[in-house]
């Protein structure tokens, strides 16, 4: 019955079974029962209802359920519940995470762990989000998400164990000469297709191998691996920057190197030409359209994508506008 659920109805495994559970529950708890089929509960209550109620404490609990979300019925469920151990052993072997490409550039990511690494998961994700800055532009209701995301993508870019707090991507793109032109994406190895833009920005700090092909797609030379930059530039770089140099950052992890004059286009590999930049604003560069410029004094300007200077704090006060007071009589 629970196989048949899930494959109905379109819902978990896991879910297909508790629900298999509460419905047994239902034939010895009647004023549960009696308050799903009036619509007092939800069917989510109801389900988390049944894992600790007892005829006896069923029609105390129906009352107390209206009046609190599922969590707390939930969270009141797992200190009750007697079968919690063969549930977190249920847990550990029903641990998953998967991906799959989404159009428009997007990919879908879902995982389900066990309540204690899934709390260390998530502090960890936590921890990193509040001290990502948040990007120019980028507020609204859902915005602690987006640095949720990031947060996520920032621990999975910086490589332990190598003795510095620089991000760098662990990926195989290959992108063509179309592709670093602007022309068209590019394609992860064994991934999905990004964009020329998100390709730019990974050349900065990435190992990059050229690849010569024919029309049909077949290599006939491949060149040298080479990073750039190397190690003992990078320390330069950090000793001299030490922190992102975009105007009011001043982050001092998940740092990248950028090329000021962009690599793909004859920019140099000179310290001259880097600065450090946080991974988060490494995107507006590459993906949104800023530029970057360092005068030989070391000060580091900002422009938006339309040239204008960007300055760091609250944004300047419109200007008064002057308005005949013939016009506002019409």
């Amino acid at each position: 019955m629970a196989h048949y659920i899930w494959m109905r109805l379109g819902i978990s495994a896991w879910k297909a079974h508790r629900w298999v559970a509460a419905a047994h529950a239902l034939e010895s708890l009647p004023a549960i029962s009696e308050a799903l089929a009036s619509g007092e509960l939800s069917i989510d209550k109801v389900v988390k209802l049944t894992r600790f109620a007892t005829p006896e404490t069923e029609r105390r609990l129906v009352s107390w359920a209206q009046g609190v979300s599922c969590g707390a019925i939930r969270h009141r469920g797992d200190l009750a519940s007697r079968k919690l151990k063969e549930e977190t052993l249920d847990a550990n072997r029903d641990r998953r995470l998967r991906w799959w490409d989404v159009e428009g550039g997007r990919i879908g990511l879902e995982a389900e762990l066990p309540a204690a690494d899934g709390a260390v998961v998530i502090g960890r994700i936590q921890e990193v989000a509040r001290a990502i800055p948040v990007m120019p532009g980028e507020t609204g209701p859902f915005s602690h998400e987006a640095r949720r995301a990031d947060a996520l993508v920032a621990i999975c870019s910086t490589k332990t164990g190598e003795g510095s707090d620089l991000a760098r991507p662990t990926l195989a793109v290959h992108a063509s000469l179309d592709a670093l032109a602007g022309t068209q994406g590019a394609e992860v190895e064994a991934g999905p297709v990004i964009s020329s833009q998100a390709a730019r920005r990974l050349a900065c700090t990435a190992r990059v191998q050229m690849m010569v092909e024919v029309a049909s797609g077949d290599p006939v030379r491949v060149g040298t691996i080479r990073r750039d930059p190397p190690e003992w530039m990078l320390r330069q770089l950090r000793y001299r920057d030490r922190e992102c140099r975009f105007s009011g950052c001043g982050a001092r992890q998940f740092l990248q190197a950028h090329h000021i004059e962009w690599w793909d286009r004859g920019g140099r590999t000179t310290l001259e030409n880097l600065i450090l930049i946080c991974f988060f604003h490494h995107r507006l560069v590459h993906e949104y359209g800023w530029s970057v410029k360092r005068d030989r004094q070391g000060t580091v300007s900002w422009f938006y994508p339309n040239d204008h200077p960007y300055r760091a704090g609250p944004a300047p006060p419109r200007a008064e506008t002057y308005v005949h007071p013939a016009v506002l009589a019409v």
